[in-house]
């Protein structure tokens, strides 16, 4: 049965459903959005935060118990003065999550009085005891303690999840590039095919949930496989005892031979091999007879009808300027056995061919055929759709965008390159726990929706709504004081959150 305010709440939702509901409009005599005399003043009895979303996150984290494994973990500091290594890494990662990039951005949160009782605290970090702090990880093993402790949080969310979640789990694994123009920056190198000065940071990421397992700073002029098989290592022991089926997949320069024998016993893998003139050669001795036509499905399905698309621009601007265009006419794929020469066993090498045609200025200058090349140890499962499986891997991409873009998980706010891995660390975990926060959703619909909805309209939808914060007695209230469609869902998320309970 529903309570009085729950009653309330609904009875809001629908007056502002009606409100925005399509009408039988007049013209109006004047724009809607007029001239209007507005004035300010400061209120002497209300105290509003405009994060009010933290709240909810500040409760996932404890029900996770997440200062405790940090500060057992994480030992850096000789005395707590007045601040635990916990209240460092999480108000790097409450920045983070509130929308901050340089550690100055602190001030907004603890020059808001309203937020430091909001989060129950007297004070919190500067933007230069947060530096002092970060420069204190002085070793790659104190980082690797503090990925290890926030996976122990994480596998208390996957523990909770269904069956069907742990079926299986795909392991991603790509390099990306961090550019900065900073001289004095230690570890930054030359990256020759990007011609740009930075980190090169190795990422390892759960593909069901987009997760970020591990992050690994280097420097730029680092190849992408660069210690890659140790961390790979590492997230098959962390994902191996939770999922009944681990894969492992990434490109070209992730196909590690020497490592796949070992790899074989643990995981199914599916990496991008180059295309080597003896490749090419056994490719085109395979008999036409074993081709298989590649059918690529649409990109999505249409629920409602079909509607024009609107015509191509740029189709007509090339012709007319003359560019050279490659066109795909045909794919198909065929399989065969295969060693490579570090491996005592025997693989599955998956060819990928495609006929194409190049044109300038509409004319046809010639046909050509290009060979892609895959190795799995997967022995059964059709050509075709371990071709489409792997090419699923570029949402890897998208992912990685967003650490770079929707939050600042690659921002180097310090001259020390273990100080700057540390804070890609805490800068991915303020990523994760807008996971973890739709993994642990009650309703289906919403946990999918929220697990891959970019972190720019998590931080809208989720996390800036005002709430007037209130004490009363043991109690922490927060009361929303602006009602939109999300109200009642933030609620109904709020009472969940806190009835969690984790072993």
């Amino acid at each position: 049965m529903k309570t009085k305010k729950q009653k309330k709440a609904a009875k809001r939702q629908r007056a502002l459903q009606a409100r925005l509901a399509h009408r039988n409009f007049t013209s109006p005599p004047r724009p809607l959005l007029g001239d209007q005399p507005i004035r300010y003043e400061v209120s002497d009895r209300t105290r509003v935060v405009s994060m009010g979303g933290l709240g909810l996150i500040h409760t996932l984290v404890m029900k996770l118990q997440l200062p405790a494994l940090l500060n057992g973990a994480v030992q850096v500091l000789k005395r707590h003065l007045p601040y635990w290594e916990s209240d460092h890494i999480l108000a790097l990662c409450y920045n983070v999550l509130t929308g901050g990039k340089p550690l100055q951005d602190l001030n907004r949160l603890r020059q808001d009085e309203v937020l430091l009782d909001a989060l129950g605290v007297p004070r919190l970090p500067a933007p230069s005891t947060a530096g002092d702090f970060l420069r204190r990880f002085t070793s790659p093993g104190l980082i690797l303690r503090l990925q290890e402790a926030i996976n122990q949080a994480r596998l208390k969310v996957w523990q909770r999840q269904p069956a069907a979640f742990r079926q299986q789990a795909t392991l991603d694994i790509d390099g990306t590039l961090m550019e900065t123009d900073a001289e004095c920056m230690e570890g930054i190198d030359y990256c020759a095919y990007k011609q740009l000065w930075g980190y090169g940071p190795l990422l390892i990421t759960l593909a069901e949930t987009r997760e970020v397992l591990y992050v690994v700073n280097r420097s730029a002029a680092a190849p992408s496989h660069q210690d890659a098989p140790t961390w790979i290592d590492r997230a098959l022991a962390l994902v191996g005892p939770i999922f009944e089926k681990v894969w492992l997949r990434g490109d070209t320069d992730f196909s590690l031979t020497k490592h796949f024998d070992r790899w074989d016993e643990c995981a199914r893998f599916i990496f991008g091999v180059d295309a080597m003139p003896n490749l090419v050669t056994l490719a085109q001795g395979v008999s036409e007879s074993d081709w298989t036509p590649l059918i690529r499905p649409p990109r999505y399905e249409v629920k409602t009808h079909l509607r024009c698309s609107p015509p191509k621009v740029k189709p007509p601007r090339i012709r007319q300027r003359r560019f050279e265009e490659l066109h795909t006419v045909e794919e198909d794929v065929t399989s065969f056995p295969y060693r490579p020469g570090h491996c005592k066993k025997t693989y599955r090498l998956i060819v990928l061919r495609k006929q194409l045609h190049r044109r300038k200025g509409g004319q046809l200058l010639g046909e050509e055929v290009r060979y892609f090349f895959y190795i799995t140890n997967e022995p059964s499962q059709p050509t075709d759709e371990l071709v489409l499986f792997y090419d699923q891997r570029a949402d890897q991409e998208n992912t990685i965008a967003q650490l770079k873009s929707g939050l600042p998980a690659f921002h180097a706010p310090t001259h020390s390159f273990l100080a700057n891995w540390a804070y890609m660390v805490i800068a991915a975990l303020a990523w994760n726990l807008k996971a973890w926060y739709g993994l642990l959703l009650e309703e289906p619909s919403l946990r999918q929706q929220v697990v891959r909805m970019e972190f720019k309209q998590f931080l809208q939808r989720f996390l800036h709504f005002p709430c007037q914060i209130i004490r009363q007695g043991r109690y922490l209230i927060y009361r929303i004081v602006h009602f939109t469609l999300d109200t009642l869902t933030l609620m109904k998320i709020a009472d969940w959150f806190n009835a969690l309970a984790f072993p």
